[in-house]
């Protein structure tokens, strides 16, 4: 199957690396033009030179009012109108519920959950006249706690509780714009990769390696956004996606 998302104007917030990175690739390598969000100018402006007039790059601070406002800005003046948002920017760190400050906290609601605030309410403007999908990034420490990364847990289960939102109202307002979110458990990217001590070869941990680990690729949430960005997925509104191998279901 090519052309999956032939002709489609998309944007991806952090894509200029790791997960993001992987979503831009599969977008445009099915025929998307994508605008690059990222605060790292360097590299978003690296792959969109390597990827050619299917992308271009605008630097974005994802937990910026004014920032949104620029992007929307220059997705109508590059493009004329927007099919698909993938809120994909967002950081993590690690801490228990004892161990975590106050600023931590604050750190990561404005980055993961404000992010996707402020993405989902451009994202329904641009697309509300034509329709669009809207894809959050979230994780499945959402759906799943996980003990040492409270504050990281609740601010993807805002964006896990926003995109229900989001989806009910684009529904009752009959816009014809569906709103999903992707909840990967690990996944192999520079950030997790830099959090593993010298010496220890993480591709070891990944479900290619055996089916009991948790580690996937980029490629595989790539993969996901790629199907709800597609017009595959046109009866598919509201719904959590986990991408974790089955970890969350052995759980429970």
């Amino acid at each position: 199957m090519t052309g999956r998302v032939q002709d489609k104007i998309a944007l991806v917030t952090g894509g200029a690396s790791g997960i993001g990175r992987a979503i831009v690739q599969a977008l445009v390598g099915e025929g998307a033009k994508v605008l690059i969000a990222d605060i790292n100018a360097d590299a978003g402006h690296a792959l969109a030179d390597e990827l050619g007039s299917a992308a271009s790059f605008i630097r974005h601070d994802a937990s910026s009012e004014a920032g949104w406002d620029e992007v929307a800005a220059t997705v109508r003046e590059r493009y004329g109108r927007l099919d698909v948002l993938v809120n994909n920017a967002g950081i993590l760190l690690k801490g228990s519920i004892e161990e975590t400050s106050l600023a931590d906290w604050h750190k990561l609601l404005r980055v993961n959950s404000d992010s996707a605030f402020l993405g989902c309410r451009m994202g329904v403007e641009l697309m509300k006249d034509h329709g669009g999908s809207i894809v959050n990034v979230s994780s499945i420490a959402a759906l799943a706690g996980k003990d040492d990364y409270a504050a990281y847990c609740a601010s993807k289960g805002a964006v896990a509780a926003l995109n229900r939102a989001v989806a009910a109202h684009c529904r009752r307002q009959k816009y014809r714009i569906r709103c999903n979110s992707l909840h990967p458990d690990g996944v192999l990217t520079p950030m997790t990769v830099a959090s593993y001590p010298p010496g220890i070869d993480p591709q070891q941990f990944t479900i290619d390696r055996d089916p009991m680990n948790r580690m996937c690729l980029p490629e595989d949430v790539a993969s996901a956004a790629l199907y709800l960005a597609s017009d595959e997925s046109r009866a598919i509104n509201g719904m959590e996606l986990r991408i974790d191998s089955g970890q969350f279901v052995m759980s429970i």
